[in-house]
């Protein structure tokens, strides 16, 4: 990682995460980059493969789970143990995980669900301690169209919106 490191927080408030991750993982493919979808167990990994097998009728989204095998290759590699073994360059935490290995990436996104208080809760310790860390921090809502905008940042001037 060149610079400072950069926490993306997503606030899903319209889409639960299985509509709300194939688009953000879309946008990573599309820059070249490799992506590790860290989740809370092995069945939601497998569960959120099987989204992104199907998620547009006209293609899917090539990735990887610990049954597929050829770990190294996967452009996204979801999994509920906290490894790195395709290179990624972005790291996506979702229900509620955290990394001991974030230093080891150029960006985080960290998804939360808006609807659940004690997910609310727990991303915003998150945010305090990557805050603390004196990384760049940008917070981004939901808007109506699935979209988002960026509500709130931290160590950083930039300010900006998308979708």
């Amino acid at each position: 990682m060149r610079g400072m490191k950069r926490v993306d927080f997503y606030h899903l408030q319209r889409w639960p995460l299985e509509q709300a991750l194939p688009p953000l993982l879309s946008k990573v493919q599309e820059s070249g980059q490799r992506a590790v979808v860290l989740t809370a167990s092995r069945e939601r990994a497998e569960a959120l493969s099987a989204v992104l097998w199907t998620w547009k009728p006209d293609s899917w989204l090539p990735h990887g789970t610990p049954g597929d095998g050829f770990d190294a290759e996967q452009p996204v590699w979801l999994a509920e143990k906290d490894t790195r073994p395709n290179g990624a360059a972005i790291l996506l935490l979702t229900d509620g995980m955290t990394s001991s290995r974030m230093d080891e990436y150029d960006r985080c996104l960290d998804l939360f669900d808006g609807r659940d208080p004690d997910a609310v809760q727990s991303a915003r310790e998150r945010w305090k301690a990557c805050r603390d860390k004196g990384w760049e921090m940008h917070y981004w809502q939901q808007t109506e169209r699935g979209g988002w905008t960026e509500k709130a940042s931290a160590n950083t001037d930039a300010s900006h919106q998308s979708g």
